[in-house]
């Protein structure tokens, strides 16, 4: 089960992400995103700590995010990677469009 969570919207949308996000979850994942960040546009920082687990469609949704918020001139930023989930990033090389610390 995955669960996207709006913690903050001062500076920036300030996303919690838990669980898994997968084929299943990730238009929902999507939709979440896109409508707060459609309300209130600014950067959006990703909050993976409690991210399990991601597959290769959750990455074409984080693309999409991306090239969304890159497009009005906003960034995209992963914090608090785990390891499994920070490689599929570093494989597609992800790593250097979207900032991850």
């Amino acid at each position: 089960m995955q669960q996207v969570k709006l913690l903050s919207a001062d500076r920036e949308l300030k996303f919690l992400l838990s669980g898994e996000i997968d084929a299943a979850t990730s238009e929902d994942f999507y939709a979440q995103v896109a409508a707060a960040y459609n309300h209130d546009k600014k950067d959006i920082v990703f909050d993976c700590a409690a991210l399990t687990f991601i597959d290769s469609t959750t990455i074409g949704t984080f693309v999409k995010i991306y090239k969304m918020l890159k497009a009005d001139g906003y960034k995209t930023v992963l914090e608090n990677v785990r390891p499994n989930v920070k490689k599929l990033f570093e494989i597609c090389s992800l790593n250097t469009l979207m900032e991850i610390r």
